[in-house]
């Protein structure tokens, strides 16, 4: 059986003998936990079901045999070897382990070093299908699998993120049969360095609660419950990490508070998962659904067609008739209208009734799966159902979403023969005025890869290819080259897109997607192809803005013109405008570092304190307000340090009101005055509450700037004593 309930039945295990000179009997015998006989296949005859509630077991509709080989188990047999873990594939990856941690694979260390090997190897093969570590969904179980990982290498003593120089090792023993290994390494060697410095900080502060929760428990003491559950769910601390660090302290976990804890959680998870039970929106439109059917979708061949009223919403409810003014979702037997899915977004358009009588279409929505919404207004006369109507797209919208929608295809298979086949699409909006598209990538896009994919995507745009489409199954249509999205569902029928033709591969296509939303009928009809940004928007996943056509000739020349306005201030043309900006910024840079040393030297020899040092009980002291911008303090002080030798220096500057303190100790007086308690008093003196920083520098501020000279008067009066 699979778990308590559910599909059961009698088994057949097989079992493969090594031999009599391994130790060990045969299953069941009382030396059944030796190496001798390995278990290496099991077929479950699944013919029953199986109840908690007491009744008996009954006969499933379908039987079937649950049958497990693998190639491993295979292998393991073949080299005569008695587990996975010591086969050629997994014997080579811990060996460079073994060389990486500088550790044995003898006792616990042994199964530390398979975790790892096993799980580097599933979180490699995730990364190059596209999954990234993140905080939910499938990147939620990604991060976990890696995580247990580099717990493990904890455990054998490391203390640096160091997990991605295995990738290297796995892609030279895996990637001849799986060269997509290959292909996404770089992505897969960063995608373990960020999340193992991720893992370093979590684990620091995860270790940081636990010394303050035990500080006052002794030898035997026992954690509390709470304690290690918030451990796991805010620091991401598994229970048996937490045993591990306690375990070294002859400390153990109060258990069943945690698991108390654990199971307010899941339940509150159960709770928040449910559908409302009284979700009555959602009840009529699956009431709508059995009474209508689905909308039969018009719009990949027509911009209007006729369709039958079937019922229209009114403040959630349904209703038979229409009247001016009201606010309404309708929903016809078939429409042109497209309904917001896959990233593109919903078409508009109208609406007419027979009389003069119009409904405006702002936007299409899909409800319970495939019935159309036509979320909107009445804008005059009357309908009701069953009434016949006219209705239109806004066409003029619906061309440029389907030149925006177009381009993300192109921009896809850009960015992968750009950046590395492990990109791929992550979510799309797609609207009539810009597009945006998500991609996984670990790292920010350069300028000359950004100018390298628009220029290809333009380059495909001006083949003005033909698009092809065709409808097939799912399977045949990823078997001849299309491209499924992971974690997309799809139906019996797909369609295929093909659009232009490849820059580096004769007569093959550019790119072959699967996907339900509406398009150009030829590349050149997007025109032309801008990027407008590029930036991250989760760990892992980029994100591209766009335009095309008119948007896109829009945009370029307010970028043109804003290049026009700069040459013109210069009196130059436009060609020359970068140099001379340059120039400007250069410029403008050593006149500012000029500035701040100006600023340094004036502070230094002017103001109440020129004439030097004063001597506050014995110690040399030097106390300042000064024009300097705040960041310059630290260096201010650092300088006053040198020149006085052996001393005190406080330097307090201005601005918007506020003060900003650094007091500044030399070291063989540090014994005597700590740098933090000078600048606290003086951070007093202006408001604040306290500074912080080492014992010969701190800073701290305040909000009353004009009690500067007060915080002065605050650090001698401390030296004073």
């Amino acid at each position: 059986m699979m778990g308590d309930t559910g599909p059961c039945g009698p088994c057949s295990e097989i079992f493969y003998d090594h031999g009599d000179h391994i130790p060990g009997g045969p299953p069941g015998s009382p030396d059944q936990d030796g190496d001798r006989f390995i278990e290496i296949w099991n077929l479950v005859f699944m013919q029953y079901e199986q109840f908690n509630d007491g009744r008996p077991r009954v006969p499933l509709p379908k039987p079937s045999i649950d049958t497990g080989m693998g190639l491993e188990r295979i292998s393991a047999i073949l080299q005569g070897v008695h587990s996975n873990y010591e086969i050629d594939l997994f014997a080579n990856l811990i060996a460079t382990e073994e060389e990486l941690y500088k550790v044995k694979a003898q006792g616990e260390q042994s199964a530390s070093l398979r975790v790892i090997a096993d799980h580097l190897r599933a979180s490699s093969f995730l990364i190059a299908d596209g999954v990234t570590p993140s905080n939910e969904g499938r990147g939620y179980v990604l991060r976990r699998i890696m995580r247990r990982a580099m717990r493990h290498a904890h455990l054998l003593g490391t203390r640096e993120p160091n997990m991605f120089n295995l990738v290297g090792a796995l892609a030279k023993e895996m990637g001849e049969a799986y060269p997509e290994l290959v292909r996404a390494q770089p992505a897969i060697e960063s995608a373990f360095s960020q999340e193992e410095q991720n893992f370093q900080r979590t684990l620091g502060r995860g270790l940081a609660l636990l010394d303050e929760e035990t500080a006052g428990l002794g030898k035997g003491g026992v954690l509390k419950g709470d304690v290690a559950f918030k451990l796991y769910d805010t620091y991401g601390f598994p229970l048996d990490l937490t045993q591990d660090v306690l375990r070294s302290r002859d400390m153990t976990v109060d258990e069943t508070a945690y698991n108390a804890a654990m199971e307010i959680q899941r339940g509150n998870s159960r709770d928040n998962s449910k559908f409302a039970a009284g979700d009555s929106a959602g009840e009529v439109w699956f009431a709508v659904r059995d009474a209508s059917g689905a909308t039969n979708f018009q719009g990949y061949e027509a911009e209007e067609t006729s369709g039958r009223l079937v019922t229209a919403l009114v403040n959630g409810a349904q209703s038979k008739a229409l009247k001016a003014g009201d606010k309404a979702e309708l929903v016809f037997d078939q429409s042109p209208f497209y309904a917001e899915s896959g990233g593109q977004a919903g078409d508009r358009g109208e609406v007419l009734f027979a009389g003069g009588a119009r409904f405006r279409v702002d936007d299409v929505q899909k409800r319970v799966s495939d019935v159309f919404a036509h979320v909107g207004e009445m804008v005059s006369g009357s309908a009701k159902a069953g009434d016949v109507a006219e209705l239109k797209i806004d066409r003029v919208r619906r061309a440029k979403i389907r030149a925006n929608h177009s381009a993300t295809h192109l921009l896809h298979a850009a960015l992968r023969n750009r950046l590395g086949k492990h990109v791929t699409q992550k979510g799309s909006l797609v609207e009539a005025d810009y597009f945006r598209f998500d991609f996984s990538h670990t790292a920010p896009m350069t300028r000359d890869d950004l100018d390298a994919v628009e220029a290809e995507v333009n380059a495909v745009v001006r083949q003005n290819a033909p698009a092809e489409i065709r409808v097939m199954a799912p399977d045949k249509a990823i078997e001849a080259g299309a491209m499924a999205l992971f974690g997309e569902k799809y139906g019996d029928e797909v369609r295929v897109l093909r659009l232009g033709n490849s820059v580096s591969e004769a007569s093959a296509p550019y790119s072959v997607e699967l996907c339900g939303g509406t398009h150009v009928a030829r590349t050149g009809d997007i025109a032309v192809f801008v990027i407008t940004s590029e930036g991250g928007v989760a760990q892992g996943i980029r994100r591209i803005e766009g335009v095309t056509g008119a948007a896109a000739f829009d945009f370029l020349k307010s970028r043109g013109a804003i290049a026009r306005e700069i040459a013109d201030q210069f009196k130059l043309p436009i060609a020359d405008a970068p140099a001379r900006v340059a120039q400007l910024v250069e410029q403008r840079r050593r006149l500012e570092a000029e500035l701040a040393d100006a600023r340094k030297k004036l502070a230094m020899g002017g103001g109440g304190a020129a004439s030097g040092p004063e001597e506050v009980n014995g110690v040399k002291f030097i106390g300042k307000v000064v024009d300097v911008p705040a960041r310059d303090l630290k260096g201010l002080a650092d300088d006053a340090k040198k020149s006085l030798g052996s001393g005190v220096v406080v330097f307090v500057a201005t601005a918007e009101g506020k003060a900003t303190v650094v007091v500044g100790v030399t070291d063989d007086l540090t014994a005597r005055f700590k740098a933090g308690d000078l600048v606290t008093k003086a951070v007093q003196a202006v408001g604040g509450a306290k500074g912080g920083g080492r014992p010969d520098m701190a800073q701290g501020g305040g909000p009353d700037g004009a009690k500067a000279a007060d915080a002065i008067a605050a650090v001698k009066a401390a030296l004073a004593g």
